[in-house]
């Protein structure tokens, strides 16, 4: 059986990567998009072919003979944008450490290296795939060379494949022919000129008649139509040029290059796993088998189980002035991971309780490091926040953007020390069954949970103080992540015969809507379904909008808004929608989340958003629906214990607010202190109004541009969100600006900053990155620019609710009151109220609230009580 080997073109692969994987940065800001891209596509192939051998083909910077002679032609090729050109060497480092032989030649492109090699191993007996997005290479194409073209779709990977007669059947030339039929029509993404005038379908004919394009110019005067006689007559020399540019040197001096050495034997080496790491290429560690991992040298976890050696080691550690500490609570295993010094000990206990029970000896300790605080309070609840050290809250703070705040993450970005995470260990074992099985590396990793935090602490605290957010984890979020834990253990009651009631008459509605949409489309159809819906709405009822793509007709949201006022059915399907979201998130959903105690402890997230928004999951009760009444009350289901009632807090227009402070524009600052509608306030300056006379389109208009400047909205974006002309739109903005002038300035401000710098900062210096400001997709950038322009003002309202949430909370206890904070919502503050502590409640929240930052306007909050959350808000 012949042996297979896979050549690849390295720029054209990574190229089409760059343009084809989102955005990526790792924690270096590195740009690794095309690497990522080009890594997967290059496994998928080899997976398929089951290659023994891989070479990749690159081009040098120097200019070669077909550049030139382009260059005569056309003048210069476009340049590869900077975020592209820092990814080449990194990739060539990365296929390196992998065993993989890369090849370039001064003077020649890949292209002619690939079509020298395909040739070598052909000769030499090998099956030849060639994988490259250039179709210049077809012409390579025989019965044991194959040309593998990728091409995304639908977002994945697919190839096409070509040996020679498949290069004829799709194009009807020969892979020799090829050269002549892209010289006569061209190719402008490979810079072929070709012949004007002549596009595929006569260049086709023309070769097919004639076999070249020197024996069509033989015969030019036989060739039809006119126009193309005459123009390959005018332009003979340029289509000579251009087939000099299309056919590919299959005779390059390759000297020590072997392709017998270009082995798949060492691609998944410890130096590859490092790489991998460094990238934050998670999905591609997947295939690092377990043993390829290197065990630094961390101690391993010495098990204490006697209980007077405990106290021994614990003591010990009391005199220590840095000590780590994690809890396992998993399954049936319950226990304290401790260190000190370079030691560390695994400390097993019988129960939770027992394990929560170590937590008094270690509050007030001078400093304490772990990880994941939060989560680790419920089994280990610490109650002294002080002197904490949470390295996955500070490498959060670092980096907002990333996606995971693990050890062996921290250990890879600040250490410098590449760490096999849990996975890499576990694989998807649970605890007990390592226990069993393989104690001695469960006793590694936990000295990996405790030894690496207390390696990586004082790096982060320096970068912390470096990046001058210390304050704002010392100060913030260090007691928010006591907080957040105590909401959790406190939860929300839920009356589940209410939810039973809502789920029933959201059913009765929806078989209504289902009935009234039925008859207007004149039968009966699935509603959720956008393929049968479009064609419904577009072929047979023939309404306007109708904008076909690939999977059928488009009927998102924005479509079914703009025919819902004309049109009855799409109003209705909207609001199908919308119900049926709400029966199976919410009514049905929310069941699921009630705990014995007859109340949903929620999740609220610390680490997610990267403006520093909580985030609330298990379930999102952030997302619950205000904008229909049906949707509002949902609301009416969640109720305090017997004896309270609920106390709702909202900063009403906080970023807003946020946004005069920060921008010191001094009309927007007048119009905030004279206590009315901002909102018409803003409508009576930019429509030069007399504020008596602002009408209320004019007030809804305004306050659509006062939200969406926050936003950085575009013109365009306003005229659909006010079904407007562009150019309305653009006057709108235009008399904003002009009415709130050192606004724009700002604005533009915080865009240049993010450019300079790389990121922007909140009020209390949360930093956002922004490696989208660097990119040179127009999408891309523009997307930077909203996030510079939205983040230091929704990321400073964000630390305004948290300090709030921490003042509010440390005065109920500091007063001795029971009433408890049980959710927190965006800018809204949820207290289960005792009823004798109403009036008190109310008090703390309006002082502590109005109080949590001095901005140069007024914080205004609106306080409202009932008997359940709809009725509070």
């Amino acid at each position: 059986m012949s042996k297979k080997v896979v050549l690849m073109d390295g720029h054209s692969i990574l190229n089409r990567a760059f343009y084809g994987v989102p955005v990526l940065t790792n924690s270096a800001g590195l740009h690794t998009n095309g690497i990522y891209g080009f890594l997967n596509i290059m496994f998928k192939v080899l997976d398929e072919e089951k290659a023994d051998h891989l070479m990749v083909a690159f081009d040098l910077s120097a200019p070669t003979f077909r550049h030139k002679l382009f260059d005569a032609y056309k003048g210069t090729r476009k340049p590869m944008p900077q975020e592209l050109h820092e990814q080449v060497p990194v990739l060539k480092e990365v296929l390196h450490t992998m065993g993989i032989q890369t090849v370039s030649k001064e003077g020649y492109e890949a292209d002619d290296i690939l079509g020298t090699l395909s040739r070598i191993c052909e000769e030499k007996g090998y099956d030849v795939t060639v994988l490259s997005g250039d179709r210049d290479l077809l012409q390579l194409a025989t019965e044991k060379v194959k040309i593998s073209i990728p091409k995304t779709k639908a977002g994945g990977t697919q190839v096409e494949e070509y040996f020679a007669r498949d290069v004829l059947e799709a194009y009807k030339v020969t892979p020799v022919q090829f050269i002549d039929l892209k010289a006569l029509m061209g190719d402008s993404s490979d810079n072929i000129p070709g012949v004007p005038g002549i596009g595929a379908k006569t260049a086709e004919k023309i070769i097919t008649a004639y076999g070249s394009i020197e024996n069509a110019h033989a015969h030019a005067d036989e060739i039809k139509p006119a126009r193309a006689s005459n123009n390959l007559k005018e332009h003979y020399d340029m289509a000579r040029m251009s087939k000099v540019l299309a056919a590919i040197d299959t005779k390059v001096p390759l000297e020590g290059v072997s392709v017998e050495a270009a082995t798949l034997e060492n691609m998944y080496s410890e130096a590859a796993y490092q790489m991998m790491k460094t990238l934050e290429f998670k999905n591609i560690l997947n295939r690092f088998g377990r043993d390829a991992v290197a065990v630094p040298v961390l101690s391993a976890a010495e098990e204490i189980s006697s209980e007077d050696l405990r106290r021994q080691k614990i003591f010990e550690a009391m005199r220590k002035k840095r000590i780590g500490v994690f809890p396992i609570c998993e399954a049936d295993i319950f226990g304290l991971i401790l260190a000190y010094d370079e030691e560390s000990f695994w400390m097993p206990v019988d129960s939770a309780e027992a394990l929560a029970a170590m937590a008094g000896w270690f509050d007030g300790h001078p400093e304490l490091v772990t990880m994941d605080l939060k989560s680790g309070l419920h089994a280990f609840p610490l109650t002294q926040s002080e002197n904490i050290l949470d390295i996955s809250l500070m490498a959060y703070l670092l980096n907002p953007l990333k996606d995971s705040y693990d050890y062996d993450d921290i250990a890879r970005d600040y250490v410098g020390m590449t760490l096999p995470s849990r996975a890499d260990m576990f694989g998807k074992k649970k605890l007990g069954e390592m226990m069993a099985d393989e104690k001695e590396k469960v006793m590694t990793w936990f000295g990996y949970l405790v030894s690496l935090p207390l390696k990586a602490a004082s790096i982060m605290r320096e970068e912390l103080e470096k990046e001058s957010m210390w304050e704002l984890y010392r100060d913030i979020e260090l007691p928010l992540s006591f907080s957040l834990f105590r909401m959790e253990m406190a939860g929300i009651q839920v009356k589940r015969e209410s939810l039973k009631a809502y789920g029933d008459r959201l059913v009765g509605r929806i078989r209504e809507l289902e009935q009234e949409i039925y008859a207007l489309a004149g039968e009966s159809f699935n509603i959720l379904s956008p393929k049968q819906l479009g064609t419904i709405l577009f072929e047979k009822l023939h309404l306007p909008f109708g904008k076909k793509t690939k999977t059928g007709y488009s009927t998102s949201a924005a479509v079914l808004e703009k025919l819902q006022e004309e049109e009855p059915i799409a109003r209705l399907v909207l609001e199908y929608r919308q119900l049926t979201k709400l029966k199976s998130t919410y009514a049905d959903g929310l069941a699921n989340y009630i705990s014995a105690d007859g109340r949903i402890h929620g999740k609220f997230n610390q680490t997610i958003t990267a403006t520093g928004r909580i985030s609330s999951t298990e379930p999102n009760l952030q997302n619950i629906p205000v904008r229909m009444e049906l949707g509002r009350q949902i609301r009416k289901v969640f109720v305090p214990k017997e004896g309270c009632i609920f106390v709702d807090a909202d900063y009403s227009q906080i970023e807003l607010r946020v946004l005069a402070h920060m921008s010191g524009d001094e009309n927007l600052i007048a119009a905030y202190r004279q206590a009315e509608d901002i909102h018409r306030i803003t409508a009576s300056q930019v429509f030069h109004t007399p504020l008596s006379e602002v009408t209320g389109e004019q007030r809804s208009n305004a306050k659509a541009v006062n939200f969406g400047i926050i936003y950085g909205i575009s013109s365009f974006g306003l005229s659909q969100g006010l079904s407007i002309t562009r150019k309305e739109a653009e006057g709108y903005i235009h008399q904003y600006f002009a009415a709130y002038p050192k606004i724009k300035n700002f604005l533009d401000g915080l865009v240049d900053t993010g450019r300079e710098k790389g990121c922007v900062y909140t009020l209390f210096h949360r930093k956002r990155p922004i490696p989208e400001l660097s990119s040179s997709n127009f999408m891309q950038r523009s997307f930077g620019e909203r996030v510079a322009m939205n983040s230091p003002i929704q990321g400073t309202a964000a630390d305004i609710i948290k300090i709030a949430m921490i003042r509010v909370e440390r005065r109920l206890k500091e007063e001795g009151l029971k009433s408890r904070l049980v959710l927190q919502i965006h800018d809204e503050l949820l207290i289960e109220t005792e009823l004798d502590e109403k009036e008190k409640v109310c008090s703390i929240l309006e002082e502590e609230m109005s109080h949590a930052a001095d901005l140069k306007v007024p914080l205004e909050i609106d306080v409202n009580t009932g008997d359940n959350w709809y009725e509070a808000k």
